[in-house]
């Protein structure tokens, strides 16, 4: 770890200052892999010298979820610990800062029953429920970021020794993530800056509908009315920036819940939960996936789909350039933080408030009106490569090109 002295702290203090964008007086609270330790001491210090009052943290050990998944009771699985749902909103309600190390071993759940980890994951999704409603409407500030571990890294660098492929990945990340560069926080400022350019010129377009069409896709996305879009750094409802996602590529706005037609596929693995996800596709017809299909992980998808009704749907359509910097690293993470931001992507699911006008404002039953989508998951899944062209669909019927080739049909200054 020493080797990355100088590149740990610079991203301590990007995660801090950038990420949360801790302000004086507030609580951090962090949820990190074991193997995290380093840099969350650093995250802690950094925090602490901004000004943050307190900095907590919750570790979690992958081993003892293998244990618990294989010898514990059927019954401990449709239970939750609601001491903790009800910290996790006592917390927002004092306006903490919540930061998420994610560094999941996209097979420590392979042998597992997967009925076993979708019932688990339903009585997680519904005790958290409220605490996850605040974050995806940017209540309170929020980041995601990744450290290697070595079941991680040996999943994405499985022809070396377990030392060499986490300073592989290490690598990685500090570039993907412009750590590497002499100045990170100005880098993402322009990172931002460029995003948010794309994000006015869609916004402006205020296009009805969106097509895709590429090897195995080729469906159509409708767009609900008053739609927003979003990318890079967000803004809480107490009027602080931050960055929700790093790295991140993408711009991402609300389909409408009955408007998806046609049949997808997908272009990356999808980790979901301990189990791999490939070569699926699946069909929508007036917003529901109404077939599906998969050559891994089957069962998983079932269980997921079969969440609730609205996890048959989507909640989310995002932009992504084949030439962004995880796609040009030509590796495939199976870490959905880093391969969503290398290619398109949809999410089944819930949608984020935030994607359509004065969302945050509305009712459960206006939200649904307006055709905006509700469920416990919200699970994105990579379909943009090389041969993805996307139209846009205007309000009069004219079709202008968005995505040739995988990349943006329009430049801006």
């Amino acid at each position: 770890m020493d080797r990355w002295e100088n590149e740990l702290n610079k991203y301590a203090e990007l995660a801090v200052k950038v990420g949360v964008n801790i302000q004086p007086g507030q609580t951090l609270f962090v949820n990190a892999p074991l193997e995290a330790a380093p840099l969350v001491r650093k995250i802690a210090k950094t925090a602490y010298e901004t000004g943050a009052k307190h900095v907590y943290v919750e570790w979690n050990d992958e081993a003892l979820t293998y244990i618990k998944f294989h010898h514990a009771p059927e019954e401990a699985f449709s239970e939750y610990p609601m001491w903790r749902a009800k910290a996790m909103e006592e917390l927002v309600e004092q306006g903490a800062a919540f930061l998420s190390i994610y560094a999941p071993n996209p097979d420590l759940l392979k042998d597992v029953d997967p009925k076993r980890i979708a019932t688990a994951n339903k009585t997680a999704a519904q005790a958290l429920a409220n605490y996850r409603s605040a974050i995806m409407a940017d209540r309170n500030c929020w980041s995601l970021l990744s450290v290697p571990t070595a079941a991680w890294a040996r999943k994405v660098f499985g022809d070396l020794r377990d030392e060499e492929a986490i300073d592989k990945l290490w690598e990685a990340i500090f570039r993907i993530v412009r750590v590497d560069q002499e100045d990170p926080i100005a880098a993402w400022r322009e990172h931002n800056d460029r995003l948010a350019r794309i994000v006015a010129y869609l916004n402006n377009k205020q296009y009805k509908q969106l097509v895709y069409e590429a090897p195995g896709t080729n469906i159509t996305v409708e767009l609900v009315d008053g739609h927003v879009w979003h990318g890079g750094a967000a803004t809480s409802q107490t009027g602080v920036r931050f960055n929700p996602n790093m790295p991140t590529e993408e711009v991402f706005t609300m389909p409408h819940k009955d408007g998806v037609n046609g049949t997808v596929r997908n272009t990356k693995p999808l980790n979901y939960n301990g189990n791999v996800i490939d070569g699926f596709t699946l069909t929508f017809k007036d917003g529901q996936v109404v077939d599906f299909s998969a050559e891994e992980g089957y069962e998983t998808l079932k269980h997921l789909l079969d969440t609730d009704d609205g996890a048959r749907r989507l909640g989310e359509v995002a932009l992504v350039p084949h030439q962004s910097p995880v796609s040009l690293s030509n590796l495939i993470f199976y870490n959905t933080l880093f391969d969503e931001n290398a290619a398109c992507h949809f999410a089944l699911g819930k949608a984020y408030p935030t994607n359509i006008e004065n969302g945050a404002a509305l009712s459960k039953e206006e939200l649904d009106r307006r055709g905006v989508n509700d469920s416990l998951v919200h699970v994105d899944f990579m379909i943009g490569s090389a041969e993805l062209n996307i139209d846009g669909v205007t309000k009069d019927g004219k079709r202008e090109p968005i995505f040739r080739r995988g990349n943006w049909a329009f430049e801006l200054s």
